[in-house]
């Protein structure tokens, strides 16, 4: 079937592929949604779309490594087993692919939490009005969310789900979420999210200052506190390119300074700014600049 731009949370699984085992259904599933899927061991690219609701994804059986990319993007690669979680909230459509890394089946439990649970959980914790969301975290680990998540998926293989039961892990799990993964926002309007003002200059302050090293998307990101794949996308969504990108353009901004302010050689300023390859700088240089460095210094 043609895949929409945007779904609901629920919508969501009949574009996830492979298998369901089980669904929540009845009395029992009315604020959140629980369902069991059983995937192939390998998938070529898969596009999914955007949705604007809380989705939290377990995995129940298996290691995996998962690419994914937002539509047209650079792929960003993580390793995740048994255990590991996918908390999606919002943002533009995404393509995923995987493969299994052991003969052990492919399997987790995909929970959609409805918005009134979830807003009753973040005015518990943030305060009625508050303008608070949760953010989008790929392939963490939580030891808190672990047992919450068990006794959800035992209660969905049970014959018959008790009600007062699934609401009461349903409400825990909401709050745990709230606590651990949400943050305040400077507005509550709907708006393509991205990296918060503080957390972007700690980023780009960063950067800056170890023009010399080369840009490692694992360290960015844990700074930012973010999955690789996150963190990508929310600082291009902030500052308009990757991260890469912006560390070139650092590195060249610094390059032009040191041939228009100092006497260093070419071949030092290419060390001073990372590149230990002379004829690499150049190039990179006069891609970005239209001159080669020696070229450069002469228009001065």
């Amino acid at each position: 079937m043609p895949i929409p731009e945007s779904t609901s949370a629920e919508g969501l699984e009949q574009y996830v592929g492979g298998k369901c085992l089980v669904a929540g259904r009845g009395k029992a599933w009315r604020e959140v949604k629980a369902s069991l899927f059983a995937m192939p061991s390998t998938q070529g690219i898969e596009n999914l779309p955007s949705i604007n609701e809380p989705a939290l994804m377990w995995m129940t059986s298996g290691e995996v490594e998962i690419r994914e990319r937002e539509t047209g993007g650079p792929w960003v690669t993580t390793r995740v087993k048994k255990g590991s979680f996918f908390l999606t909230v919002a943002g533009a459509p995404y393509d995923c692919s995987w493969k299994t890394l052991t003969p052990v089946p492919f399997e987790f439990m995909l929970v959609l939490l409805g918005l009134p649970l979830l807003q009753r959980a973040l005015e518990e914790v943030f305060g009625a009005g508050a303008p608070a969301r949760l953010r989008d975290v790929s392939g963490f680990n939580d030891d808190a969310l672990d047992p919450l998540m068990e006794s959800l998926r035992r209660e969905l293989l049970r014959r018959k789900a008790s009600p007062l039961f699934v609401q009461g892990v349903a409400q825990a799990i909401a709050v745990h979420l709230a606590r651990n993964y949400a943050e305040t926002t400077a507005d509550n309007r709907r708006a393509s999210p991205s990296l918060p003002g503080y957390k972007l200059r700690r980023i780009t302050d960063w950067m800056a200052a170890h023009l010399d090293e080369e840009v490692n998307l694992d360290q960015l990101a844990a700074r930012a506190g973010l999955s690789k794949f996150h963190f990508h996308r929310l600082f291009k969504s902030a500052l308009g390119v990757s991260p890469s990108h912006y560390h070139l353009t650092l590195r060249m901004d610094a390059a032009r300074r040191l041939l228009r302010e100092t006497k260093k050689s070419v071949v030092t300023v290419a060390l001073d700014v990372g590149y230990a390859n002379p004829s690499h700088f150049a190039q990179l240089f006069r891609r970005e600049t239209g001159l080669s460095p020696s070229d450069y210094r002469r228009q001065r």
